[in-house]
């Protein structure tokens, strides 16, 4: 039997991805809600795959992909996102997921890329790997220089978030998320914290 863990906290994609799996004897479908629940489910019993929402409660995002692969490092771990954009794939990539598929995707090609990473082979969506390939270039080399924390810090800020909300939230202290702001800025090119946060909707991350 194949031990699939997935850590998403919205119940409806929990049951539509239940439903989806039911035709395959083959595989024990295992949920919980937070990163936190994950990694303690990790530590009792390790699954032979991971499939990983990146708006969680509590620890979020790429943190909690860095925390479950330095946990379970020789497990595939599939990012499944509501996030479509080609940038968070190519970061998920780079923070050690080994597929990306969003939640837009047809369910044909989520079980693709479930049966992909269990055969020890990368997988992204079809739509999302055709928009790294072929309009990457275009969005502009600077995206390159983001990385995930980045990206991270991004999104809580285009949600609205202070500087002080942020660095309780992704537990550390404010200055370092300052110093993040003051860098994303010179990757950028933009001067002011407001120019940020604006930034963010040409980016696709609002």
């Amino acid at each position: 039997m194949t031990t699939l863990l997935l850590v998403e906290d919205h119940a409806i994609v929990r049951a539509g991805l239940g439903r989806l799996l039911s035709t395959r004897p083959d595989v024990v479908l295992h949920n919980v809600v937070t990163a936190d629940e994950a990694l303690a489910r990790i530590r009792a019993a390790i699954p032979e795959l991971i499939v990983l929402d990146l708006n969680l409660p509590g620890l979020s995002g790429f943190e909690a992909l860095r925390r479950l692969r330095l946990a379970a490092p020789d497990t595939p771990i599939l990012v499944f996102s509501m996030h479509s954009e080609p940038i968070y794939a190519d970061r998920a990539l780079e923070g050690g997921a080994m597929g990306y598929v969003s939640k837009s995707a047809p369910p044909d090609e989520l079980l693709a890329a479930i049966d992909a990473l269990l055969r020890g082979e990368t997988y992204v969506e079809k739509d999302i790997a055709r928009e790294i390939s072929d309009g990457l270039a275009q969005s502009g080399d600077y995206l390159r220089r983001l990385t995930g924390r980045d990206l991270e810090i991004l999104r809580l800020l285009a949600e609205g978030r202070t500087l002080t909300e942020i660095a309780q939230s992704l537990g550390v202290a404010y200055k370092t998320i300052a110093n993040t702001c003051t860098r994303i800025r010179e990757k950028l090119g933009v001067r002011s914290l407001a120019e940020l946060v604006s930034v963010t909707k040409g980016l696709g991350l609002a």
